[in-house]
């Protein structure tokens, strides 16, 4: 019997829209977890007043880009295996150190913890608006992954030349861009995720834990620059 073509091109398209599901759903599920090592980490810097190299900024930052990216070489290393998804947590754990400053600074505000609050409300308003958009374009927007990284290189380049510069209207300048740059990131993950474009979900956790991190840090910081309360 000549198999029927309809049929077998029927069978592989649900069993690829099966994986991209599963992919969708387990980056989900992962990033969800992924929040409770990161408020732990920020609990803990809080109370233990944690601070990666207080005495030189840049130092601080370069400290944290060498072991940033030796977790992510880690974590792609074993991102087939669960040695991968607990590499994760900890760099989350990590990652929720790092914040510890910014929320201590903003808990120490009179209306810190409502500007936290707005901060985390934004981030999911962007999520969920991305995760829509993600589903709904057809246009494919892997060409803009290439700009967008090249914009994060010089966001960075630009945050490690303020720490000299001081000067405070570059910093509300990076954060807006760094606002619209990872929300972007966030999209073009996303739609990656849902296309089909990455098969590894501890891999898509990570892309999609950063953008919703730096979206969140970000978003604080604004708020704080202005509307922050007095220091109490």
């Amino acid at each position: 019997m000549i198999p029927d073509m309809s049929q077998l091109r029927s069978t592989g398209n649900a069993e690829t829209v099966a994986v991209k599901n599963k992919v969708l759903k387990n980056t989900y599920m992962l990033l969800s977890a992924s929040m409770i090592p990161t408020v732990a980490g920020a609990w803990l810097g809080i109370k233990s007043g944690f601070s990666l190299f207080a005495g030189s900024p840049l130092i601080s930052m370069l400290l944290f880009l060498g072991i940033a990216f030796g977790f992510f070489y880690a974590i792609e290393k074993f991102k087939n295996s669960q040695i991968g998804v607990y590499l994760l947590l900890g760099f989350t754990f990590f990652m929720g150190l790092m914040l510890s400053r910014l929320v201590g600074f903003a808990l120490g505000m009179q209306n810190g913890a409502q500007l936290i609050g707005l901060a985390a409300a934004g981030t999911g308003g962007i999520f969920f608006g991305m995760s829509v958009l993600s589903t709904t374009i057809k246009r494919d927007l892997a060409p803009m992954g290439k700009f967008l990284f090249i914009g994060m290189i010089l966001l960075i380049v630009a945050s490690i030349a303020n720490i000299w510069l001081q000067m405070p209207a570059l910093m509300l300048t990076i954060s807006l861009l760094a606002t619209a740059i990872f929300s972007l990131f966030l999209l073009y993950d996303l739609q990656r995720i849902v296309n089909g474009g990455e098969t590894n979900y501890v891999s898509a956790t990570l892309a999609v834990y950063l953008s919703v991190y730096n979206i969140f840090s970000n978003l604080l910081f604004l708020l704080m620059a202005f509307f922050g309360g007095d220091r109490e």
